[in-house]
């Protein structure tokens, strides 16, 4: 192997883990905003699920964790696949619903968690 190729390599293994830190510490933060902000995301379940500040916590809890694993690879591609499935749950429940019914403020938030879902998706493939 030529030095050129042990050069990509390297710079490829660096890019991989800045991705993986850039994509887990977005998701602890996000978690803590959860507790941080309990109030204000209660609004945003539907009101046809009951227990809305149970969820805003359970969701929250699973974010933090969810970026804690990823960060200390541990679990990392179920992790990844169950945090992606939330993510889309999230824009099929919450955001597009509202989306829908005329707030096209959310759409920023449609296609965030699509993105950020799939990203999760690679992730977790990674570390298969």
């Amino acid at each position: 192997m030529g030095l050129f190729s042990q050069y990509n390599i390297f710079i490829m293994n660096i890019l991989q883990e800045t991705g993986r830190i850039l994509f887990a510490l977005p998701m602890v933060i996000f978690g803590v905003f959860h507790f941080v902000n309990t109030r204000s995301l209660q609004n945003v379940v539907p009101s046809f699920i009951p227990g809305d500040t149970f969820w805003v916590y359970l969701t929250g809890a699973a974010l933090i964790a969810a970026g804690i694993s990823i960060l200390i690879k541990k679990q990392v591609a179920i992790v990844c696949n169950l945090l992606a499935i939330m993510l889309l749950t999230f824009v099929l429940l919450i955001h597009l619903p509202s989306f829908l019914n005329g707030n096209t403020d959310v759409l920023t938030s449609v296609l965030k968690d699509t993105s950020l879902a799939g990203g999760a998706f690679v992730l977790g493939r990674t570390f298969k």
